[in-house]
């Protein structure tokens, strides 16, 4: 049902023995958010704990902030030492930037990293369909990127981003009770919905589903060839 699992160094108590224990079959991003940036770590030992965790041969990816790869360039360089990809990440919690904007801070990402990926929060539909089209673009450029619309409006993204060439999504497990960001919708259910979108005769009751499910819908949206 997954292909990843992300591991939130920041809200785990032994992060790097955790990895080092860790026998699932998936392989792991791994992630180590600064409070700066919507996590829960301090600086102090945070890119020296995320620099460990890319040793073991169970990380596949390791998510840097793009903020930390331009300004600390070498870190970049240490990590692919270590055989992992790298996820580079920008994040924007108050707003959505105009669509050009956008497409430098991806082609930024893409620069330092193998996925750009890019997270905002949308004040209209109007900012969710921004962020979409600066995802199409950058795939019809080439570019690895994920893109995620936060918050209730821009819940319905998390579904159909990858129609648009997104590479990644992030769902939490049903039965997980940790404090996750609004809009995200449960593994199984994204699991469901994603892939009624890859059936061309399912459009309307896609969008019957997202309702029933409270995952905010533009009533613009549809899914038709």
């Amino acid at each position: 049902m997954a292909d990843l699992i992300e591991f939130r160094m920041d809200k785990a108590t032994d992060p790097v023995e955790q990895i080092a224990s860790y026998d699932g079959e998936l392989p792991l991003i791994a992630t180590n958010r600064t409070r700066w940036f919507g996590g829960k770590a301090t600086d102090s030992g945070r890119l020296d704990d995320l620099f460990a965790a890319s040793r073991f041969d169970a990380v596949e990816f390791v998510d840097i902030e793009l903020e930390i790869a331009r300004a600390k360039e070498w870190i970049v360089h240490e990590f692919r030492e270590n055989d992992v990809q790298l996820i580079i990440s920008h994040h924007d919690f108050e707003g959505t930037p105009d669509q050009d904007v956008l497409d430098a801070i991806i082609a930024q990402c893409a620069e330092y990293g193998d996925i750009a990926k890019v997270a905002t929060f949308p004040r209209s539909n109007a900012d969710a369909l921004t962020l979409l089209d600066a995802v199409n673009t950058a795939t019809q450029r080439g570019i690895d990127v994920a893109g995620i619309s936060m918050g209730e409006i821009g819940s319905h993204t998390r579904v159909i981003a990858h129609l648009y060439g997104s590479k990644l999504g992030y769902a939490p497990l049903e039965g997980d009770d940790n404090d996750y960001a609004p809009g995200q919708i449960p593994l199984e259910k994204l699991r469901t919905l994603i892939d009624m979108t890859k059936n061309a005769s399912a459009g309307e009751h896609l969008i019957d589903m997202l309702e029933a499910e409270e995952v905010a819908v533009p009533q613009e949206l549809t899914l038709s060839d």
